[in-house]
């Protein structure tokens, strides 16, 4: 974006010399200037219970294979997944019960069970208790009504230790054990349906990323930027909405820093960004100069452009996740930058899985032995940092079909044209 006219008259009138007023007034303006952003979530389909039932016999597949009775989860994705009940956490347990055989039940306080019905999709089964009873007892009980007398009781990997060893101390013949092999087994491999509304949170993020690059003014703060972004995402319908806005130096730091910058000509903006549509998440990182680049900042730029390709070509079907992440550093490392992990250099994984969270297994990182599959969805960031100086990260989503890697967002073009477009989807 070059400096103009109007940008410069701001600057010249004082617009600095009063920056937290000047600030503000900024982003009232620029916030003001999103009349042509719309929802874009109408007619979207949430997930239906009729899926959560399929989801739910898959559970129970993977369980029998993996020698486990039930499976016990905690509030969170992994409840909503199976459930749809979308509720939080406390010192009060709320729990699913997963048999491998039979149906599920729901152990919640009795004061909380109408509003657990309300988002609960599949099942009837919900149990209740006081304040002076043991909700764990309910657990064993629901084994015992389902003539589970015995076997492997799994743990989905985010329950609580109370959790575990209360709900263990009622079961003598029971044993605990993981349940990653079945809650991974069914998340990390997206649906069509998953990966539609995937492709909707990605359109909105990018679409808001548009309207920020339009709108940015000199003079603005990190803040101003993320409450801009904020907007933006939320006008288009978005929920969950998450935002990171790093000017300069600060951009050196992946995850921010506690340094106050204000836009000026030539300023490096590090944005890392999403939102969900129906729970499904997105995560696009988008890195800009406001004004006329350095030829240092271009450099690096068009080398984090590369590793972005360079980590696409790498993630071919039944390879290792973490080849993704060696090709990358192997690459970087013919820049002289590195090697490994040092600085300057790429000092963080090259990817995340993503779905239901914006941090999901597997990984792009050294030594995953995961082998790459239809459904599974990562992040592709292969970021670099000088510290001292700036930071650029480029961050789009990609998705394994049949027929190998595809994009949800394709990335930029250039830093004259830093947005990318939003990919075709698979049909």
């Amino acid at each position: 974006m070059q400096l103009s006219k109007r940008h410069f008259l701001q600057l010249s009138a004082g617009v600095l010399g009063s920056l937290p007023f000047a600030s503000l007034a900024l982003a009232n303006v620029s916030a003001g200037r999103d009349s042509a952003l719309t929802d874009l979530t109408k007619g979207v389909q949430p997930i239906s219970a009729q899926e959560r039932l399929v989801r739910i016999d898959k559970a129970r597949s993977l369980m029998r294979a993996n020698h486990m009775a039930a499976m016990v989860l905690e509030p969170g994705p992994a409840m909503d997944y199976f459930t749809g009940i979308q509720w939080w956490r406390s010192e009060r347990l709320t729990a699913v019960v997963i048999p491998a055989d039979g149906d599920i039940a729901v152990i919640c306080p009795f004061f909380e069970e109408p509003s657990i019905r309300e988002s609960l999709e599949v099942g009837d089964d919900v149990r209740v208790w006081q304040e002076h009873e043991s909700p764990f007892a309910l657990v064993a009980q629901v084994l015992k009504d389902r003539g589970i007398s015995k076997g492997q009781i799994g743990f989905e990997e985010s329950v609580r230790y109370f959790v575990l060893d209360g709900v263990m101390s009622q079961l003598g013949n029971f044993t605990h054990t993981s349940a990653d092999p079945v809650t991974r087994g069914c998340r990390m491999y997206k649906t069509p349906h998953e990966l539609a509304l995937m492709h909707k949170a990605n359109e909105i993020t990018l679409t808001a990323y548009a309207h920020v690059w339009k709108n940015l003014q000199l003079g603005m703060t990190q803040h101003d930027v993320k409450a801009l972004m904020q907007g933006a995402q939320a006008k288009l319908g978005g929920s969950g909405i998450w935002n990171m806005a790093l000017f300069d130096q600060a951009s050196a730091y992946p995850h921010g820093t506690k340094q106050q910058h204000v836009l000026k000509e030539g300023s490096v903006v590090l944005m890392d960004c999403g939102c969900a549509v129906e729970g499904y998440q997105s995560d696009i990182s988008r890195t800009f100069v406001f004004g006329e680049p350095s030829a240092k900042v271009r450099k690096i730029w068009n080398t984090v452009r590369e590793g972005q390709n360079v980590a696409f070509a790498a993630a071919q079907l039944g390879k290792a996740a973490g080849t993704v992440d060696d090709a990358v550093r192997a690459y970087y490392a013919k820049q002289g930058l590195g090697p490994d992990y040092k600085l300057p250099g790429l000092s963080h994984r090259t990817g995340h899985g993503i779905g239901m969270q914006g941090h999901e297994p597997v990984n792009f990182v050294r030594g995953e032995t995961a082998l790459l599959k239809p459904g599974m969805c990562f992040s592709n960031e292969p970021g670099i940092y000088l510290p001292g100086e700036f930071g650029v990260r480029l961050e789009d989503c990609i998705y394994m079909t049949e027929n190998g890697p595809r994009w949800f967002t394709e990335p930029a073009g250039s830093l004259e044209s830093p947005i990318g477009k939003l990919a075709t989807p698979v049909t």
